[in-house]
């Protein structure tokens, strides 16, 4: 039973290098992790419901994992053709292409979680004052 929690552990501590890899690496990541750090600020602001933060979350995690699935891609791309080959330029273009859907899809879903509601609080903060 030792040996079983020592091998998760393991897991553990390899995602966890992974997802470092990622965020030093990976310049896109980057600009998610700003997303993701503004969408949280602003749903903790409106104060989202808990269905509303479960979208969010969900949005969130879909786009993370898009990019850490095409660096994953572009890693074996890269180890399985160094040199410059057509079908290698498709299955990083392809992987790519992943993650501008998660993007955007999170963009749709995130005007329409917190559009309204964010709309409302600048609103409100307008008429206080005075503009």
């Amino acid at each position: 039973m030792c040996k079983f929690f020592k091998k998760r552990l393991l897991s553990l501590k390899n995602a966890f290098t992974g997802w470092l890899y990622v965020i030093r690496t990976q310049q896109n990541a980057w600009i998610h992790a700003i997303a993701t750090v503004m969408a949280v600020a602003v749903g903790i602001w409106i104060r989202l419901s808990a269905r509303d933060w479960a979208l969010i979350i969900f949005v969130i995690a879909m786009v993370w994992a898009a990019e850490f699935l095409n660096t994953a891609i572009e890693i074996n791309v890269d180890l399985a053709s160094p040199d410059l080959h057509p079908l290698a330029r498709v299955g990083k273009d392809v992987g790519a292409a992943a993650v501008l859907i998660a993007a955007l899809s999170s963009v749709i879903i995130g005007i329409l979680v917190m559009g309204r509601p964010f709309y409302e609080k600048i609103r409100y903060l307008w008429m206080l004052l005075g503009i």
